[in-house]
């Protein structure tokens, strides 16, 4: 909140702290709300603009334009600066007369229980180098329950509240220190030392900040404070040596809280400038791809996909991990992984190599006993203890074939030859040199660089003859675990049996054709990923029952009509969204027997072998070549199904009900027609500006009504990452992706008639 010097207003700004002074009796002053402006937000930064009237005797006639910046920054080019769990909070002001602002916290900030009890200390430090210092507000739970949540929210783990060394200062009881404030317009730095809980005469922990304007012409002033929030451990991992306290990434870079503070205060020019790149280049990019409504989407996005992330481990070996927020609490999910990856992809590639490394690394120590992919690593986060009983949330055939398609799309992410043909703008940039020792990470962050002299960023990704190398590092360690994978979907996949999908909310299905898509598109992915591993013989084998099955899914999976894709192989009369045929642009499978197809990953690689099923020689029936892996035709059909079927805010999952994923939204307009694309992108966006859901962007909703949430509640998930199919397209196969699509503007006819369902 704000007040004026000799003027008895007062204004809330954010949050409700002028609640408080409602309390006070026959207060002397007046409780007046600001001009709103309103907000503007890109991927890192969000800003609150308000205007304050002058008092009636000030010399100004013009308001005080006040503005609270929030800082969260997104480094592409700095995993060292995006480890740091720390954002800042600017307040601007401009204007010709004085005012005084006020910024406090509560309890709640450590704890999801109210009636939890709370210390608190003060303490000062130098800034680093200047004659400047530090205040910090050190809040935590009494009794920490330490790797515990409540309602989504850590019960461990200190919060640092920093300002400046020369701000006034006060920690005590809501009531009295807010109403205080709004006399004096100052605190008086005194500390309330009875510890107690959230609620209990509510403790609060204030500064204070004067500013001196110019009043015979405008002149403006800010001050920056940081929130940070320091648990460690971040979590509990059962690792190849078994459970290990998990530390935070940041903490091999410093030695003591303090020096984390003290760089990530002084970090704020560097950072802002890297996360002002990042947030440009995406908003470049977001409008090429779809519209204005898509640059807002993405970069609503953004953030929260990162918020449901800690980074750990260390930088010889460095790892992420996620957590599946609102739906439950499941660590480390692969289909939560695998909606979140076209952000990853677009972003950061190495970001998604170390949130699949757990998961590896696991199961490679032989801790989990089944042998398809798990469904996730912990059911509680922060606890990813694994399931050694195997009895892990069922999803056999999703969880394969997502493993094995993020699998090659990491391999994809690392070969190009140009700056211009990488999956991500910022992978080029930094060294290109190759560490080619067996025993260590191929993407180790031991050696930081300093580039246009600012420290701590990546090398390059990939690149030249370093990305096939890296490639070729990476998967040699667990490529017996990706073949372990596909062996199961061979025998599982194209007629999958009774079991649930990623979207489990709607109930396990037998027969499920998006699933046997998925299923076949992970084979596919392992022929491609034995191709970069130089084996030849893998490479004909799982390509041969990878063609043979996307032709039976074909006959099984298409409406007798051939409009559209069946829910399930035996259900006429229903229809899905195919968002996993996704997949099948995104790696690139749909250039194949075109003039964009590339060359192959590894140059010493052979053609393709004969299928299982042989078909009369050329000589005697002459076949004409196979354009691409799932047919065109499909995606032609499904272009114009989901036009037809596309509701007031979207387009629904399928058939038995209205509601819809946006993730799976984005999936799949991205493989269709400019104008289906076009409409969905506008559905999404009408449902965000009418609709009056006020939590963080949700991923479940009703394409009509209200457009509220069908039952579960699912909000600050970080499967919202989908949302960035369309980036992630625009840039995969080297930039041809987008391209090898133009048969659907070209309203192409349908390639082949669909066959029957007789052989089910």
């Amino acid at each position: 909140m704000a007040t004026v010097p000799d003027c008895d207003h007062v204004y809330p700004l954010l949050g409700r702290a002028h609640d408080s002074l409602l309390l006070e009796p026959n207060h002397a002053y007046n409780i007046s709300f600001p001009t709103y402006l309103g907000a503007n937000y890109d991927a890192s930064t969000t800003n609150l603009s308000y205007l304050i009237p002058p008092p009636d005797l000030s010399k100004s006639s013009m308001p005080v334009e006040l503005t609270i910046s929030f800082l969260s920054p997104i480094t592409p080019t700095s995993t060292f600066r995006q480890s740091i769990p720390a954002s800042y909070m600017t307040v601007h002001v401009k204007g010709g007369f004085n005012v005084n602002v006020y910024v406090d916290i509560n309890g709640q900030w450590v704890s999801g229980n109210r009636g939890s009890r709370i210390t608190w200390e003060w303490a000062q430090q130098q800034l680093g180098k200047t004659d400047k210092g530090l205040k910090t507000w050190k809040i935590r739970r009494e009794t920490e329950l330490l790797l515990s949540e409540e309602r989504d929210q850590a019960e461990w783990g200190t919060l640092h509240f920093t300002g400046p060394a020369d701000l006034p200062h006060e920690a005590g009881i809501s009531g009295r220190v807010r109403p205080q404030f709004a006399r004096t317009g100052t605190l008086q730095n005194e500390i309330d030392h009875d510890f107690r809980g959230i609620m209990e005469e509510e403790p609060i922990f204030a500064f204070a900040k004067s500013f001196h304007l110019n009043s015979s012409q405008t002149s403006s002033d800010s001050v920056m404070f940081t929130f940070a929030l320091i648990q460690n451990p971040v979590t509990q991992f059962a690792s190849a040596r078994g459970l290990t306290f998990m530390r935070p990434l940041w903490a091999s870079w410093f030695n003591s809280v303090e020096a984390l503070l003290d760089f990530h205060y002084l970090d704020y020019t560097t950072v802002a400038g890297l996360a002002s790149n990042y947030s440009a280049q995406l908003a470049i990019d977001a409008h090429r791809s779809g519209a204005d409504d898509y640059v807002d989407i993405v970069a609503l996005t953004a953030r929260q996909v990162l918020g449901g992330t800690v980074f750990s481990g260390t930088p010889d070996d460095p790892i992420i991990f996620m957590k599946e927020i609102s739906s439950d609490g499941n660590s480390q999910t692969i289909d939560v992984i695998f909606p979140s990856f076209p952000f990853f992809l677009y972003t950061n590639p190495r970001w998604l190599a170390y949130l699949l490394e757990p998961l590896i690394e696991h199961t490679l120590s032989g801790q989990y006993p089944n042998k398809y992919a798990m469904h996730d690593l912990g059911s509680n986060f922060p606890n990813l203890t694994g399931h050694p009983d195997g009895r892990d949330e069922y999803m056999p055939v999703e969880e394969c074939g997502n493993i094995l398609i993020m699998g090659l799309a990491l391999v994809n992410s690392l070969i190009y030859d140009t700056s211009a043909a990488a999956g991500s703008v910022w992978s080029s940039l930094g060294s290109a040199s190759f560490d080619p020792n067996p025993a260590t990470s191929a993407f180790s962050l031991a050696k930081l660089e300093t580039r246009d002299g600012v420290f701590g960023l990546d090398d390059s990704w990939g690149g030249s003859t370093k990305g096939l190398k890296q490639a070729q590092k990476w998967v040699t360690k667990s490529y017996r675990l990706w073949k372990q994978w596909t062996s199961y979907l061979i025998e599982f996949s194209l007629r999958p049996h009774l079991q649930l999908s990623t979207d489990d909310f709607a109930g396990p299905l037998e027969l499920q054709t998006n699933l046997a898509l998925k299923g076949i598109l992970g084979i596919k992915a392992m022929s491609q990923i034995a191709e970069a591993m130089d084996n030849k013989e893998d490479v004909k084998y799982y390509k041969n029952i990878s063609d043979t099955y996307v032709s039976k899914w074909e006959e099984y999976g298409i409406s007798r009509d051939g409009s559209h894709a069946k829910l399930a192989y035996h259900w006429y009369g229903s229809w899905t969204t195919l968002y996993n045929l996704y997949a099948d642009t995104l790696l690139c499978f749909h250039l194949e027997g075109t003039p964009l197809s590339s060359s192959p990953k590894n140059p010493n690689s052979e053609g393709t072998q004969k299928p299982l099923i042989p078909s009369p020689s050329d000589s005697e029936d002459p076949q004409p070549k196979k354009t691409g892996f799932v047919p065109r035709s499909v995606y032609t059909m499904q272009s114009s199904w989901y036009a037809a079927v596309r509701q007031k805010y979207g387009l629904p999952l399928d058939s038995r009900h209205l509601y819809t994923k946006s993730d799976w939204e984005f999936f799949a307009a991205a493989v269709t027609a400019a104008s289906t694309r076009a409409e969905i992108l506008g559905s999404v966006a009408r449902w965000l500006n009418e609709t009056t859901t006020d939590r963080p962007f949700t991923d479940l909703y009703e394409t009509e009504g209200s457009g509220g949430w069908p039952g579960p509640h699912f909000m600050a998930r970080p499967v919202t990452g989908g949302h960035f199919a369309f980036l992630t397209l625009d840039k995969a196969c080297g930039g041809r992706a987008r391209e090898g699509l133009a048969f659907l503007e070209e309203g192409e006819k349908k390639e082949e008639v669909v066959g029957g369902f007789d052989e089910l």
